[in-house]
């Protein structure tokens, strides 16, 4: 069967398109990128050519961005492209520069895909790609999830070509004359992946002849396995664990029921991007008293009397949000609605944590929004005398995550609000208010 005809069956059998769709179809130059473009076009998709431009290999980059350009316009194709600033988005995040190019990437792609009402995004990972994966995981333990490879589905992100190997696609290439881009640092096995590709994948053949077809069968098995085991891990979930927010909660008492608390908490915080040392180092910590943090790439984990939290790192604390007098709503950092209005005889002033009523005239814009900080002190709402924010958070029993993710509405230096916890009193509406500023905080989803 010729690659055409196996994407196709490929596609068809893992239910992946439906026939004819409009496709967000990610094009690095490279030759699998170039030869899936090729092979949807081919059978009918209505692709649009998406392209990023991470700028990690100077020239290169401008050059990939330039050749996915014209082959665009060449076939005919829309074009879409972005350029992202992917050293200082790692740095911001305290991530490495693959995960926030994945990101960047992938965030992006799913914009794209409601502005230009797309059925998918395709993306290029073929079955070699695969097998990488997976032995990658193995090295670094990933558990059983790990051990599958490549998903040919996750979400709106489709893998046609997941049931073609490097060589077919190299084949297919040369046969239709495809023209590529190459990316010099494949040639090095100074990364993990390159090192399998280029080193121990080619050593096992020699062991083995048909390794990878003996692995794309072990992988189908392991996937197979992975369904009934996976099926036990969520009835798990739902009895322990509970999101507030962007919080998620494990119950310890419930998680210490379990037959083999190591591999359940494992298999919960693994989204996350947490090891199995660090994993390790929870279960050991799960008897002893609260406020040790455990920390991932991207999350943390907080223990809190009888509950493990988890959740995103903190942001840089010195960032500022200015929001100006005709703002009427913000999505970052958090989403607020701003309404003003005059006082009447009928108003009733709020009572709800997530929303304030302030007199107008009391404050002057910009105001600020921006994290709590070592220091800051408040007059809370019903009090005369000033406190230290930290000092509420203790009163109030706000647990360290719901600290750190504190936002202060400020007034020149005089903070107005911590938000959705406590208005300042020296903004609160009196009798002789005759202007109110509404604020509320609204979700962002």
């Amino acid at each position: 069967m010729d690659t055409l005809h196996k994407v196709q069956l490929f596609i068809e059998n893992n239910k992946l398109l439906t026939p004819q769709s409009r496709l967000i179809v990610g094009v690095s130059g490279g030759i699998d990128s170039v030869v899936m473009l090729n092979i949807l076009s081919r059978l009918g998709y209505e692709c649009i050519v998406a392209h990023c431009n991470f700028h990690l290999r100077g020239k290169e980059s401008d050059r990939d961005e330039e050749f996915v350009s014209k082959l665009a316009e060449k076939l005919g194709l829309l074009f879409k492209k972005v350029d992202f600033d992917t050293v200082n988005y790692a740095k911001r995040r305290k991530i490495s520069i693959e995960m926030a190019a994945r990101d960047l990437r992938y965030d992006w792609f799913a914009g794209l895909l409601r502005d230009v009402n797309a059925q998918a995004i395709a993306v290029a990972h073929h079955a070699d790609d695969s097998i990488e994966t997976m032995l990658i995981n193995s090295v670094r333990g990933s558990g059983l999830r790990g051990l599958y490879g490549i998903d040919a589905r996750n979400g709106n992100v489709v893998r046609p070509l997941l049931g073609c190997t490097r060589e077919e696609i190299e084949i297919y290439a040369r046969k239709n004359k495809l023209s590529h881009v190459f990316d010099s640092t494949n040639a090095s096995s100074d990364y993990l992946r390159n090192r399998f590709r280029n080193d121990i994948l080619p050593a096992l053949a020699h062991i083995n002849p048909s390794v990878k077809h003996t692995f794309l069968e072990n992988m189908n098995r392991m996937r197979g396995a992975w369904k009934i085991y996976n099926q036990k891990i969520q009835e798990i979930k739902a009895e322990i664990c509970s999101a507030h927010g962007n919080q998620m909660y494990i119950n310890i008492p419930k998680l210490l029921e379990q037959a083999d608390v190591t591999t359940v908490l494992f298999e919960l915080l693994q989204p996350y991007h947490f090891n199995g040392k660090v994993v390790e180092d929870i279960v050991n910590s799960l008897k002893n008293t609260s406020g040790a943090r455990f920390f991932s790439e991207t999350h943390c984990v907080l223990k809190d009397r009888n509950q493990l939290i988890i959740e995103e790192k903190e942001v840089d604390s010195d960032v500022e949000y200015l929001i100006e007098k005709q703002t009427k709503f913000i999505n970052e950092p958090i989403g607020m609605e701003f309404r003003q209005f005059a006082a009447g005889k009928d108003f009733q002033v709020s009572r709800q944590p997530d929303k304030i009523h302030i007199d107008a005239d009391k404050v002057s814009f910009p105001l600020t929004l921006r994290p709590w900080r070592k220091g800051d002190v408040f007059y809370p709402f019903g009090m005369t005398g000033k406190k230290k924010v930290s000092d509420f958070f203790i009163d109030e029993k706000i647990n360290r995550f719901s600290k750190e993710d504190a936002w202060l509405l400020v007034s020149g230096k005089e903070i107005v609000w911590i938000a959705g916890l406590r208005l300042d009193n020296r903004f609160r509406i009196t009798p002789e208010t005759k202007q109110i500023l509404e604020v509320s905080l609204k979700s962002n989803n």
